[in-house]
């Protein structure tokens, strides 16, 4: 019987690099919890990624784009009118809206009662993603808000044009759109230059002192006499700066109002055309160059002085024929106050006689006076650089009528920008110059221009300043302050002819006379009388008390004060003029 052995099993040969399964099992452990964790910050990232992408294409859409810096603008003597600062706007994200859009429509509402509810659901429910529910809200407000607790809500800070004198002087500065870019007034003329050089202040002609005493007697002038609006002109006559300029109603430009455009109206070939917004709509049209009017006798020192020039007017003691109406035509020329006899060249100014002037324009002839209206450019829109302007009402053809009326300022319409300029150029010496907002520079050339002789002009300062002491200008007389100036009372045009009760009356006046220096222009649209003066509409008592009382104010602020002893000599004038005579 065979013996078996059984051999032992081969043991393993020992590796060099013994293998440690924990170790293999852990790593493979991390490579996948690796791999988990890139996978995961891919999808992260990509998730990130499109909500930022879309959140800023919600924002592009619905928010305005940035608002760029602007330069101060200050007045001619660096008080701020116009300067950019951080502010707060409040907007709304419909995507993280929590609560009632109604509900917060209600309370929102009542800490901006000057907004509807229905506006404030319309911004919570339908739009963008993203809209405005305020801008240019005040710290309080947005307190308010924040206090509410909605998370839909946030907060942007936001570059923001501020209006620190609020309403004044608010036609000339203007304002800024939601952009940031000038909507009107220097805001607008300047936009490039404020933008571009935002860090030098744009410095304005006007003085901020005159221009609040300007609009305060306005204002006061115009509730007295229950006016429709109110205009106020302050001009440099040596150098066309505007000092103060004033247009009433008016607005504050912090907080912009949306203009309602009036219903179409029917064209006279069946068609709607859309409603026109006029300077009666709206108290953001500047009526000093917006507006243009038919101003009246103030055209007559003008004329005038055109005669003067055209050697028609050769003497004072020339008389013309007012004993009765004068007719032209089928038409008939009529003084407001007949005096029913003859009159010299002093007394037909003083007592403001149509038919002398239209008896002087027709000796003339309209090529004189045509000459004499289109060197003071009252053929085409104001030399000012605001864009907002008006065009004038210009004869297209000169008929004999024609010549008559105009010369005393009935069928022609201008602003009363073109009227200040007019005045000025007929009191310095006869230079017209092209009228500035902005501050002018010592030695600065002038495109300026000769249109009245120095005789004539040195003449119309006399007679000028003789209407305010004896004239229809008396209730302009700021005692001490040797005011000149002339009366205009003038019918509105409506449908075609002229709506009797709508007076436009105006009184355009320069002080102090004997070296003229400022020109005044006072404006009062539809005027209907006041306590003092009950039922009289015309510019003696309307227009020129205002001049009055503003000239007393303003005038020490502009270095003219009273002085008893001073004024322009008009001793060769006295004996050709009656100082009785009632004026208009």
């Amino acid at each position: 019987m065979a013996t078996i052995i059984a051999r032992p099993e081969p043991r393993p040969t020992p590796s060099k690099d013994p293998i440690d399964l924990a170790s293999v099992a852990h790593g493979r452990i991390m490579l996948v919890l690796l791999i988990f964790v890139a996978i995961s910050a891919v999808m992260a990232g990509k998730m990130v990624y499109m909500g930022i992408a879309a959140g800023a294409q919600s924002e592009r859409s619905a928010s305005p784009l940035p608002v760029p810096h602007r330069a101060d603008i200050v007045d001619r003597n660096g008080v701020p009118l116009a300067r950019n600062i951080e502010g707060y706007a409040i907007a709304v994200r419909r995507d993280r809206l929590l609560g009632d859009p109604r509900d917060l429509a209600e309370k929102l509402h009542a800490i901006f009662p000057d907004q509807t509810i229905g506006y404030f659901y319309k911004q919570l429910t339908s739009g963008g993603q993203w809209n405005y529910l305020r801008q240019r809200a005040l710290p309080r407000e947005v307190a308010a808000v924040n206090a509410l607790g909605e998370v839909g809500i946030e907060f942007p800070r936001e570059p923001e044009r501020l209006y620190p004198q609020r309403m004044l002087a608010a036609h000339i500065i203007g304002f800024t759109d939601r952009d940031g870019h000038g909507a009107m007034g220097v805001e607008r003329a300047f936009d490039k230059r404020l933008i571009e050089a935002r860090g030098q202040p744009l410095m304005l002609s006007l003085d901020a002192r005159v221009q609040a005493a300007l609009e305060d007697e306005l204002a006061r002038g115009m509730a007295e006499q229950s006016a429709k609006g109110a205009v106020g002109l302050v001009l440099d006559s040596r150098n066309g700066e505007v000092v103060a300029m004033a247009s009433l109603p008016t607005f504050n430009p912090n907080r912009i109002d949306p203009v309602v455009a009036p219903p179409p109206v029917m064209g006279a070939d069946g068609k709607l055309r859309p409603g026109k917004i006029t300077c009666d709509m709206s108290p953001r049209c500047n009526r000093v160059v917006q507006a243009r009017y038919e101003l009246g006798s103030t055209f007559k020192p003008l004329s005038f002085a055109a005669a003067m020039d055209a050697g028609v007017i050769v003497s004072m003691r020339k008389t013309y024929d007012a004993t009765a109406p004068l007719p032209v035509g089928r038409f008939t020329i009529k003084d407001d106050h007949p005096l029913g006899r003859w009159l010299n060249v002093p007394e037909a100014l003083l007592h403001s006689s149509n038919i002398v002037t239209a008896r002087i324009a027709d000796e003339m002839g309209w090529q004189p006076l045509d000459k004499a209206y289109r060197s003071l450019e009252f053929d085409r829109p104001a030399s000012l650089e605001l864009r907002e302007q008006a065009g004038t009402l210009y004869p297209g053809k000169w008929y004999r009528t024609t010549t008559m009326t105009t010369a005393y300022g009935h069928g022609i319409a201008v602003t009363p920008m073109h009227l200040a300029s007019a005045y000025a150029a007929l009191v310095n010496g006869g230079i017209w110059h092209p009228a500035t907002v902005l501050k002018r520079k010592p030695g600065e050339q002038i495109a300026s221009r000769r249109v009245f002789s120095e005789a004539t002009s040195a003449r119309m300062r006399q007679l000028l300043r003789m209407i305010v002491m004896t004239g229809t200008g008396r209730n302009a007389d700021a005692e001490g302050y040797r005011v000149g100036g002339k009366t205009g009372t003038a019918e509105k045009p409506k449908d075609g002819g002229y709506a009797h009760r709508s007076l436009v009356s105006t009184f355009a006046s320069v002080f102090p006379m004997e070296d003229p220096r400022y020109v005044v222009i006072v404006m009062m649209d539809e005027p209907q009388g006041s306590k003092r003066y009950p039922g009289i509409r015309t510019a003696a008592y309307t227009a020129a008390p205002v001049v009055k009382s503003f000239v007393a104010r303003a005038g020490p602020l502009l270095g003219v004060f009273p002085e008893a002893r001073k004024d322009i000599d008009i001793s060769e004038l006295k004996p050709l003029v009656e100082q009785d005579k009632e004026a208009e």
